[in-house]
């Protein structure tokens, strides 16, 4: 997936030259999605192109978001085997490797990279932590921690998870969802060079995606927050009317406490009906039908 990477390919392409040989590949090619840099990794791709036609360029139409850009990807890929991984060098193409070695010795239908020490600041490690915490507390589809988007695949599998055809896509769940023999493998994963393009609103856009994509629990909760609310309002309104039968002359609540109430009450029913509405959104998604991404133009045939 390539994204402001002009800086990154030149080295990401004598790695994974190197990684594919190491790894014992005698027939391969590489697949590069360009979704929509604004920089020159496109002309450049295609300078190098010229040089090895085992390259070939996915360009789409536009910037359609990391996860839309790796599906495109896997959909173009030709090989029996498939290697996915990020063209920013935070994991090194070298890891196809330690991949390979798992993949037949555990005859596996996909193994995954997995790192046990989160990278970055502060903010980014804790970030990741309360990302995979609270998408497996919700989620019906628990995924391992910290899992990595590098890794290698089988064809099968690669073609059972573009049959799922969802809309509102979190490759990670998707990813593990789909099933088959999946081994985890500990990875290195270094700290990007320069700015990351992946910010914290996206972050945040991601969990609300991931869980609401994954899981029913919030429509649960949201179920048992209502039965709760209003089997309080009713013992509270049956406590007044008591009150007041036993004692006339007693005053009811005053204008500040029915207001804090009322204030309180339209809160809780504005934020329910906001959990609703990512629900709803995200049907109405899925059944536009649109594609998940539109491609422009493919550099390159197929090898196979």
């Amino acid at each position: 997936m390539v994204y402001r990477s002009a800086r990154f390919l030149p080295e990401f392409i004598r790695l994974t030259r190197e990684a594919v040989a190491a790894a014992g590949f005698k027939d391969y090619e590489i697949v590069f999605v360009n979704d929509g840099s604004p920089d020159d990794s496109l002309e450049y791709l295609l300078e190098q192109r010229r040089s090895d036609p085992r390259l070939r360029v996915v360009e789409l139409s536009r910037n359609f978001g990391h996860h839309r850009a790796a599906l495109a990807g896997l959909a173009c890929a030709a090989g029996e085997n498939i290697f996915l991984i990020d063209c920013d060098l935070e994991v090194s193409p070298m890891a196809l490797v330690t991949l390979a070695s798992t993949f037949r010795t555990m005859s596996a239908d996909v193994v995954y990279g997995v790192q046990h020490k989160r990278k970055g600041g502060f903010v980014e490690r804790v970030g990741g932590q309360v990302f995979w915490k609270a998408f497996n507390l919700l989620s019906d589809t628990p995924v391992p921690a910290n899992v990595l988007t590098e890794r290698l695949m089988t064809r099968a599998y690669r073609d059972a998870l573009l049959s799922l055809g969802d809309r509102n896509i979190f490759l990670a769940g998707m990813m593990y969802w789909t099933g088959f023999h999946q081994v985890g493998v500990p990875l290195e994963k270094g700290q990007r060079t320069g700015r990351t393009t992946y910010s914290l609103t996206k972050r945040v856009a991601l969990l609300f995606e991931a869980i609401t994509s994954f899981s029913t629990v919030p429509l649960k909760l949201v179920l048992g927050l209502g039965l709760a609310l209003t089997a309080a309002a009713a013992a509270f309104a049956a406590f007044l009317v008591v009150q007041k039968l036993l004692n006339p002359e007693s005053l009811l609540m005053g204008f500040t406490s029915i207001a804090v109430l009322i204030i309180g009450t339209g809160g809780i029913v504005i934020t329910l009906m906001g959990v609703l509405g990512l629900y709803i959104s995200r049907i109405f998604v899925q059944t536009q039908g649109r594609p998940t991404y539109i491609v422009r133009e493919i550099h390159g045939k197929r090898t196979s």
